[in-house]
């Protein structure tokens, strides 16, 4: 029996998982959102022919079954039992004797059931509260307050204010335990704000790279060296559909800059009103020392907004 194991992507960082299989039929629930809409389609035509082709081969196999029908041809049977299974019946071919009522009335009731499942699983698919949340491309490393600060901003997406916004940011570095044995291991980077209670338009989550910081002293080039992977993750609540939405992100080492810092992306109009440009999230400048990695109403939001944890 060949070897069970599941690829899991990250991003652009995959891991694989042996002695675990990836489709569970055991749990089809799981598999069916799981999957990604053509697979989701591909395999629900599947299951519909294959069932299809089932009972026209119990149709083909007793003559004489479907009344019309050409006796022993599969495309008669197979046409009927699509419409036997849909419950549609147009009349021309309908069963006949008891074997062939037999056949039908179980393949009704699979029609029925079919059509109760499949509704259910396409309303799960589509009533999924999905996150709407835009990374920046690349995370920054610039200096704030006289301190190196690892920074990753994240805008809203959605044209609603979320609310209770919480993220959690972590590195993924090599240890050596001091009996020489070497890990793997993810650390956790404090955030100078981990949570705000509304999140309207853009928010830049900070880092302080001091002697607390598992990222102290990392330049550029001990960066890579390290291979420190990011992994952040943003969840909140949007008010419009009741529900939490998640989202995160990973971030390999080659795409943190040094020296760079993100350029404004919200500006103000004549009346006082904020506009928020979500093109420009991920858009970079260099960092000419100053100690400013926002500017205009976004950075005061999050003062505003700003709770005591």
């Amino acid at each position: 029996m060949p070897e069970r194991s599941a690829r899991t992507q990250l991003g652009d960082y995959a891991f694989i998982k042996k002695g675990i299989s990836r489709f569970d039929l055991r749990d089809p629930y799981h598999v069916a959102v799981t999957l990604t809409w053509p697979q989701f389609l591909a395999g629900l035509l599947a299951v519909y022919l294959t069932v299809n082709v089932l009972f026209a081969t119990l149709y083909t196999v007793a003559p004489g079954a479907i009344t019309n029908a050409r006796p022993g041809n599969f495309t008669d049977a197979f046409f009927f039992s699509f419409e036997t299974l849909a419950t549609v019946g147009y009349g021309e071919m309908y069963p006949h004797g008891i074997y062939g009522h037999v056949v039908s009335c179980a393949e009704i009731i699979s029609g029925l059931a079919f059509t109760a499942i499949l509704t259910g699983l396409t309303f799960v698919r589509f009533s999924r509260p999905r996150a709407k949340f835009i990374f920046a491309t690349h995370p920054v490393v610039t200096t704030h307050n006289g301190q190196p600060t690892l920074m990753i901003r994240v805008g809203n997406g959605r044209a609603v204010v979320l609310s209770d916004a919480r993220a959690k940011l972590n590195v993924l570095l090599d240890e050596t335990t001091i009996e020489g044995n070497s890990f793997r291991r993810a650390q956790e980077l404090r955030l100078q704000r981990s949570r705000i209670p509304m999140f309207p338009l853009t928010w830049t989550l900070m880092h302080t790279m001091d002697e607390h910081s598992p990222l102290h002293g990392f330049d550029r080039e001990k960066f890579v060296a390290a291979d420190s992977r990011l992994f952040f993750s943003l969840e909140a609540r949007d008010p419009s559909l009741s529900a939490t939405v998640y989202d995160m992100r990973s971030y390999p080492p080659d795409v943190v800059r040094f020296g760079m810092r993100y350029a404004d992306a919200v500006t103000v109009s004549e009346d006082g009103t904020p506009i928020a440009d979500m093109t420009k999230v991920s858009t970079l400048m260099p960092d000419a020392g100053a100690d400013t990695p926002q500017h205009g109403w976004s950075e005061h939001q999050e003062e505003e907004f700003e709770v005591d944890e």
